[in-house]
């Protein structure tokens, strides 16, 4: 008998970050070590039809490596469906995942925990129907030009514009409001885009973070899907660029946001260090990439963690983490 742990990695499901997620579940399949697991996946497609029954992975599997990204994949769903199966998984617990994937409300967690963060106001679409004018009047009042808006729940930077002036930001939102059901508006903050992944020893233990990353986007004002996926999108310069001082509190900030929200096994944060000199926090990614393109693994290797040995710490956090998810 195989003393191998059984490992399911879940790919793609109903989410604009489709392809995304297909593109990091063949990544952890091919880096897995299969000296220590006996390894399968499971195709979600795009109308969120499995293969099986979830329930079916009960006694079939030791774990699910969770490769999949936005919605269904990152806001909890599929983590409760985990959970009622009692299935040990990878990453942040359902409670954690929604939150996270909830770009509003997890800024109110950060702002409460002491974390600066750019003025936010959060557009529904009920009220945009309701009174249009209401609501720009209200943006207007509170925010600068240029702004940045965007969906409140997609990941991957999916629907971001920039608005440069008053008179786009109607049409600007009546676009956004085909694809989502909220939005949030904030002012663009010039300066310099960094990120920082965390992982920790699972259950939120010993989190640290890995060297911050500098993103300098080539063909976008701000780091933006294509540019995010593209390897000519832009520079990712590790370590950042920046004095030490600067690097330790990046890379601090990104630790208590990790556990503002109750991370667990791993997160990363993306944050903008304005030209005011002040470090704002934008949002929590709570399953970062794992693409050969992603910030995570280029992160960790930079530090001598190979993607294996990141996979490992995944794993391993995700059953230490498993014993207290009830």
């Amino acid at each position: 008998m195989s003393n191998k742990v059984r490992i399911t990695v879940l790919m793609g499901g109903p989410s604009h970050e489709y392809e995304v997620s297909l593109n990091s579940g063949k990544n952890v399949l091919t880096h897995l070590n299969t000296d220590k697991y006996h390894v399968d996946s499971i195709h979600i497609d795009k109308k969120g039809e499995w293969p099986l029954r979830p329930e079916h992975l009960k006694g079939k599997t030791d774990m699910a490596f969770i490769a999949m990204h936005g919605p269904y994949g990152e806001d909890g769903t599929i983590q409760s469906l985990l959970e009622a199966i009692e299935l040990p998984y990878t990453g942040s617990n359902a409670l954690v995942s929604a939150l996270g994937m909830n770009k509003f409300l997890s800024l109110r967690h950060f702002r409460d925990s002491g974390l600066r963060i750019p003025l936010t106001i959060l557009v529904s679409k009920k009220d945009w129907l309701r009174n249009a004018a209401r609501v720009l009047k209200e943006i207007n009042s509170y925010l600068e030009y240029p702004l940045v808006v965007k969906p409140n729940q997609f990941g991957s930077s999916v629907g971001v514009v920039f608005v440069n002036h008053r008179n786009d930001l109607a049409a600007t939102l009546e676009k956004s409001f085909a694809g989502a059901r909220d939005l949030i508006v904030q002012p663009f903050i010039a300066g310099k885009e960094v990120t920082c992944a965390v992982l920790d020893q699972g259950f939120g233990k010993t989190a640290y973070a890995l060297p911050p990353t500098e993103i300098v986007p080539l063909a976008s004002h701000f780091f933006d899907y294509e540019s995010k996926y593209d390897p000519k999108g832009a520079l990712e310069i590790t370590p950042a660029r920046l004095p030490e001082t600067w690097l330790r509190e990046i890379k601090q900030t990104a630790v208590r946001a990790h556990y503002a929200l109750g991370c667990r096994g791993m997160s990363r944060t993306d944050m903008i260090l304005g030209k005011d000199n002040k470090l704002y926090v934008l949002e929590l990614n709570t399953i970062p990439g794992l693409t050969e393109n992603s910030l995570l693994p280029k992160a960790a290797l930079s530090v001598g963690i190979g993607f294996s040995q990141l996979l490992d710490r995944i794993i391993n956090a995700g059953f230490l983490s498993s014993f207290g998810r009830k």
